[in-house]
């Protein structure tokens, strides 16, 4: 496909309700921003049947690509064209399911190992994410999938579409770390004999380190690293190792998190949103023996994955979370400082945005949710 130049509004949208008064002053909350200049500009690259996730390859000159119906792809960013990858299990796909995120490992240039999450179904009616890993061979211009195998799953299955999270982040020293939902049970987030409403940490084969908080307690209590989440969309480390993850909360309060070991972050039992039947949900000031995050929104940004930037093309974002909205349509930057944050503009895209990725170069690719989601590329305004 051709590179298309787009033109994109520059209007920079508030960060909260200017009429909700009783929020202006709240601990956390994403203040309003100041209007400023769009600093890039948007190519369109590619275009994918619901598209959700994506990981570059070493060599910079491909990226693997997932289709939420259950496709692997392998773009090639010089030509502009996408591939099959053959070896991609069956998924059960419907609602918030289907196949979900791509990562590699972090020794991949020398074993080639992918990893993948998906949702499999389960018995009446029931269904689970899981991740599984397999190596990835090229060979007389295909590509496929060898020797792929489940190393975890989410425990128990439950019925419903909704909330598996499902996202993969490799830490600076080789350990996994899934984010799991809570599959809109509510309740499972604070169940330690489930790994729903969690952030699990595995070995890169999946097993349990040693050192596990809960290690002691066996059998899926052993993965969890944090627990009292709602559907955690995105984790990723910062340059100096910590872990941050983004959260779609309730009838409001969509979160920023700073994940620290052992600590539970409250769902539900305390929330900045409500239930969307009106019950209210106690704020997190309630309750301090729990984790507060960082940032939250009301009303919210839906966030469907981050990056923390690391890349040259944009210094002045380097160590930030650009973070994609889905419901809000927008790009949303945040200065990180350590270990604080707070949004500093957002900027509309006109299209749900599912995924945020850095590319080899520096630029930052977006991934538009959908049916025809377009790959769109930014780099620095001309």
């Amino acid at each position: 496909m051709r590179p298309l130049i787009l033109a994109l509004p520059i209007l920079i949208l508030a960060g909260c309700n200017s009429g909700d008064a009783a929020a202006q002053g709240a601990p956390g909350k994403a203040p309003g921003l100041v209007a400023r200049s769009q600093p890039f500009q948007v190519e369109e690259v590619a275009q994918f049947s619901e598209p959700w996730a994506m990981a570059f390859l070493p060599d910079g000159l491909h990226a693997l690509i997932t289709e939420k119906k259950g496709a692997l792809k392998l773009w090639d960013v010089g030509a502009g064209t996408a591939a099959d990858v053959a070896g991609v299990p069956a998924v059960d796909y419907g609602g918030q399911g289907g196949l979900g995120d791509v990562a590699l490992h972090p020794d991949f240039a020398r074993n080639r190992l992918v990893y993948l999450s998906w949702v499999e179904a389960g018995p009446n009616d029931t269904r689970g994410a899981v991740v599984g890993r397999g190596r990835l061979v090229t060979e007389g211009g295909a590509a496929r999938l060898d020797g792929l195998q489940v190393i975890w799953r989410q425990t128990p299955k439950l019925d419903g579409r909704g909330h598996f999270g499902h996202r993969i982040a490799f830490a600076p020293d080789g350990k996994l770390f899934i984010s799991s939902g809570e599959r809109q049970h509510f309740d499972p987030a604070q169940d330690m004999a489930a790994n729903l409403g969690k952030i699990v940490r595995l070995n890169d084969d999946g097993s349990v380190p040693a050192d596990n908080p809960f290690a002691g307690r066996g059998g899926v209590t052993a993965q969890i690293w944090t627990l009292g989440h709602r559907n955690p969309l995105g984790i990723k480390f910062d340059a100096g190792g910590r872990l941050w993850e983004v959260e779609m909360g309730p009838q409001g309060g969509d979160e920023l998190n700073l994940i620290e070991r052992g600590k539970n972050y409250g769902y539900p039992i305390v929330s900045n949103g409500d239930h969307y039947d009106g019950r209210p949900i106690p704020d997190h000031p309630t309750r301090p023996e729990f984790a507060a995050p960082k940032i939250w929104w009301t009303p919210v940004i839906s966030p469907g994955d981050f990056i923390l930037y690391s890349g040259s093309m944009f210094p002045e974002w380097r160590g930030d979370a650009l973070i994609a909205g889905l419901s809000s349509q927008a790009l949303v930057h945040v200065d990180v400082d350590g270990a604080e944050a707070r949004e500093v503009e957002r900027w509309p895209m006109g299209q749900r945005i599912r995924e945020v990725e850095e590319g080899p170069d520096g630029s930052v690719y977006l991934l538009e949710d959908g049916g025809n989601g377009r790959l769109l590329r930014l780099t620095p305004a001309r």
